[in-house]
């Protein structure tokens, strides 16, 4: 069994993907640090060196890498399920899970940490507001397809392991 959690950045996908992989006595691993293992080089240098396409196709071959793992809880970064196809091949390889949080929420997340963020790094803070609802606006139509949708504020890893057993 392999678990793709989904959202976007600061969602908590990388915290709930601990829990859960602990809870389910699972392995974790996010799919930056993939990336960042195979390079040898920070998303941030990625992005700044070679640009946003390079950085998705690294994402993209390191997701392809966990097929060959099981009992698995795999965090993704929040652009990856809109590229390539990658949504339709977690859902086929197993089993997606959205942490949908409103743009209000991740703005708050976001404020302290977006300089770690190649997306939002130059973005002005009268601006992330804006610019976070447009990505998820342009996201949503990938997030969407995952096969639990839960609300990604004060969740439960233990809630989101029932719903994964239910549907398994």
């Amino acid at each position: 069994m392999r678990v793709f959690l989904v959202g976007y950045m600061a969602s908590g996908k990388s915290g709930l993907g601990k829990e859960l992989a602990k809870l389910m006595d699972f392995s974790f691993v996010d799919t930056d640090q993939l990336v960042q293992m195979e390079t040898g080089k920070s998303v941030n240098t990625i992005f700044r060196e070679y640009g946003e396409n390079y950085f998705r196709k690294c994402e993209h071959e390191a997701l392809l890498t966990t097929a060959g793992q099981n009992d698995i809880v795999v965090a993704t970064g929040g652009g990856l399920p809109c590229f390539y196809d990658n949504m339709e091949w977690m859902n086929q390889h197993g089993c997606t899970v959205y942490l949908k949080a409103t743009p209000a929420a991740l703005l708050s997340r976001l404020l302290a940490s977006r300089e770690s963020r190649p997306l939002l790094k130059d973005v002005s803070d009268d601006q992330l507001l804006v610019t976070i609802e447009q990505h998820l606006l342009e996201r949503e139509p990938a997030y969407s397809k995952a096969k639990i949708i839960v609300p990604a504020l004060s969740l439960k890893a233990a809630t989101v392991k029932k719903m994964i057993s239910e549907i398994s």
